[in-house]
């Protein structure tokens, strides 16, 4: 299903150098839900969409968080970090400018950013970002954002967690600590996410890395093109075939049982590690490993893990994961410290074995069928040309996939909707939330449509300074609030 589904995302936020028209027909626009409640006056209140911080402000959102003293940091997918003194702030600072080391081509970038649990008593910024490197921790490359072989043969690149810190609205110069290199990307799916938990250990997700096309259609990446990072059985350099192959795809299947000899890579992980040194947090399910990264990892075998969210006063992760060919999905972590779950990719795609690979006939998917040992996703949808729900009145698109979701801790919508997983797909413009069950966890069968939206392309989804969420918009360079009145 959809040939040339898998470029949606990626490509598209890829070019985050938007055009004006788009810019200019997109910006300060607002709409009003179906979603609406009876008042004591008997009035119907609704949600609505407003434009917060627009695109003469800020170019390629992709994420964002807010201080507790009401400051937004705002990432730009090209490396920059601006900083706004509230929604109503025309004039943000410029807080830190990583783009001479931000690798920001074919989607990649500045992806991930979250401030300390304590900002700013403790002045820490941590960010995850594709670094213009072709090795983990070495020198930027000469020719920067650029691929000339990306379609063919890939480009690798590596990705870095670190530390920044603040003093005021800058950021101290020299004051970079590394944290983690690592993540080897040859095509798409890099890097993701930063979350603190309850714990207060920080977690980052990053994708397998691979490409989604073959022959120009949807397709199997297993280490056929060039092997770039090297995996088993054979060197970089060295196409590997199947059924033996280990490489491309699969390396979000780097630590299953038998296949494990090699040295751990954290491509489609969500990992957990201390935010003073970046090494693995104690009591993470492989602490007795002698690998150091398997020892960061609590959750394997994602796609694209491009955003997650920490239910409140827990350590319960939710995982959004775009598929390939027929399902989006959420995946949930209960506990880090339990047994980490893998999620299947690329063998499964939400709850079916996936196609292309299962075609493969690879001896890592086949044994990952023999098991029966990969987790299901906590909630699925079909993915392009199809509807979340029969009843949503959200329309069928192309370019669908799972992208930003966070939990609902304020007090200025309605009870219905505290501590709801409020969640977005990139293509479709439309805001999902999903009530907070009896045990807090989310009721995905009770979801409902909550707003439709301005543009499609929403990539983060945060809380704000006002009691409201902010949603991101990359395509438009856009961030909107999400008021109820």
């Amino acid at each position: 299903m959809g040939g040339n589904r898998g470029t949606r995302w990626w490509a598209i936020a890829g070019a985050a150098a938007l055009t004006a028209g788009l810019v200019a027909s997109q910006a300060g626009a607002s709409t009003a839900t179906a979603a609406t409640h009876s008042t004591s006056t008997g009035t119907r209140a609704a949600f609505s969409v407003q434009t917060a911080i627009g695109p003469s402000s800020v170019t390629g959102p992709v994420a964002i968080a807010t201080a507790s003293d009401g400051r937004i940091f705002v990432a730009e997918i090209g490396g920059v970090i601006k900083v706004f003194h509230g929604v109503t702030d025309t004039h943000p600072k410029v807080f830190a400018d990583l783009s001479n080391e931000v690798y920001s081509a074919q989607g990649h970038g500045l992806l991930g950013m979250t401030l300390d649990p304590n900002f700013p008593a403790k002045p820490y910024v941590y960010v995850l970002y594709s670094r213009d490197s072709a090795t983990r921790g070495g020198p930027i490359v000469a020719k920067k954002d650029t691929c000339a072989t990306h379609a063919t043969t890939g480009c690798v690149r590596y990705a870095r967690l670190a530390r920044l810190t603040a003093k005021g609205d800058t950021m101290v110069a020299g004051s970079t600590k590394v944290l983690v290199d690592d993540w080897c990307n040859q095509f798409v799916h890099h890097i993701g996410a930063l979350h603190f938990g309850k714990d207060g250990m920080l977690y980052a997700s990053g994708g397998d890395g691979a490409t989604e096309q073959v022959n120009g259609v949807n397709g199997a990446d297993f280490g056929q093109f060039g092997n770039a990072c090297g995996d088993p059985p054979g060197a970089a350099g060295t196409n590997l075939t199947a059924p033996t192959a280990q490489g491309g795809s699969l390396r979000a299947q780097d630590i299953l049982a038998g296949y494990d000899t090699d040295p751990v890579t954290l491509d489609g992980t969500l990992i957990r590690v201390n935010p003073t040194t970046g090494a693995a947090a104690a009591g993470n399910p492989y602490s007795s490993a002698t690998d150091p990264n398997q020892k960061r990892i609590v959750g394997w075998g994602f796609r694209n893990p491009f955003r997650f969210a920490i239910r409140p006063g827990t350590n319960d992760v939710y995982v959004s994961d775009p598929g390939l060919d027929t399902y989006e999905e959420i995946d949930r972590i209960p506990s880090p410290t339990a047994k980490a779950p893998d999620f299947g990719w690329p063998c499964w795609e939400g709850t079916i074995q996936q196609p292309e690979f299962k075609a493969a006939n690879l001896n890592m998917c086949n044994s990952l069928y023999a098991a029966h040992s990969d987790t299901k996703p906590a909630f699925e949808y079909l993915d392009a040309g199809h509807v979340v729900s029969s009843s949503d009145n959200c329309p069928a698109v192309s370019g669908t996939a799972a992208t930003g979701l966070t939990f609902y801790t304020g007090t200025a919508y309605p009870a219905a909707y505290h501590g709801a997983l409020f969640f977005a797909d990139y293509g479709r413009a439309c805001l999902f939330a999903a009530p907070a069950g009896a045990s807090g966890a989310p009721n995905f069968a009770a979801r409902k449509v909550v707003s439709a939206l301005p543009a499609a392309g929403v990539v983060d989804i945060e809380p704000g300074p006002n009691g409201d969420l902010l949603l991101v918009n990359i395509n438009n360079s856009t961030i909107y609030e999400l008021h109820y009145a």
